[in-house]
């Protein structure tokens, strides 16, 4: 992680409930702060604050917190976007402990971009993975997993989470299936595919098919949702709204 400490002040928050709106539109963004040594504590920051800050810490960075004097160390665990303005609608931080192992999701970074024998052949190198959750303790977490991409030669080559080379103290999290399907193993984390090598016209290929696809599910969905609407749906028009 990075050496630069970061640290913010937030306001303890009386507004709840429907009432948050009038926050967001003074340019605030309501959030809660729970986790170690915390008691679940609503806060609210300016949003301009909240952008630089999840910016900078993403989800894998400690950020001190200063809550009307009350110190406290945490992560940022869940940032709620507002779909259509891309503004920060809520904030969720998770109180830690130094000394405890966190897991925390960190990007996949590809190194040596535009140096491989695959990349000066005119063949096209795909990341499949963005990001990937590790354990660590809280000092510990990488900005980033590293995957070097500088030996790809050939179309259909690759490369997975095992050529990674993980800071000390850091591992991958394993994941166990939830299906109950014992004849089929769970690949294991270190197999995950991070990247490949197409030649521009399979890929091309590849995508349009991909899109034709997308286009027939979104139709049948389309379709179906259509019918359940006219036999289910109520008087009224019901909405839900994520709890604040």
């Amino acid at each position: 992680m990075g050496d630069n400490k970061l640290s913010i002040k937030l306001d303890e928050r009386t507004v709840q409930g429907k009432k948050v709106k009038a926050l967001r539109m003074q340019g605030l963004v309501p959030g809660v702060v729970y986790g170690h040594g915390v008691d679940p504590m609503n806060i609210q920051l300016e949003a301009g604050e909240m952008k630089k800050l999840y910016a900078k810490a993403g989800t894998y960075t400690p950020v001190h917190l200063d809550i009307a004097g009350k110190k406290k160390i945490a992560m940022i665990k869940d940032v709620d976007y507002n779909p259509v303005r891309g503004t920060i609608r809520h904030v969720s931080f998770h109180a830690i402990k130094m000394s405890d192992p966190v897991i925390a999701e960190v990007p996949v970074r590809l190194v040596g971009e535009g140096e491989s024998e695959a990349e000066k052949n005119g063949l096209i190198i795909l990341q499949n993975l963005e990001h990937i959750e590790v354990k660590a303790l809280p000092l510990d977490l990488p900005e980033a997993v590293e995957v070097d991409i500088r030996g790809l030669k050939e179309a259909g080559d690759k490369v997975t989470l095992g050529d990674a080379k993980l800071p000390a103290g850091v591992e991958f999290v394993e994941h166990e299936s939830g299906h109950g399907d014992e004849d089929e193993e769970k690949p294991r984390v270190a197999d995950l595919q991070v990247a490949s090598v197409w030649e521009p016209a399979a890929l091309e290929a590849a995508n349009a098919a991909a899109a034709g696809t997308a286009e027939d599910e979104s139709e049948v969905e389309a379709e179906n949702g259509s019918e359940e609407e006219a036999a289910n749906a109520p008087e009224g028009e019901k909405t839900e709204e994520k709890p604040e």
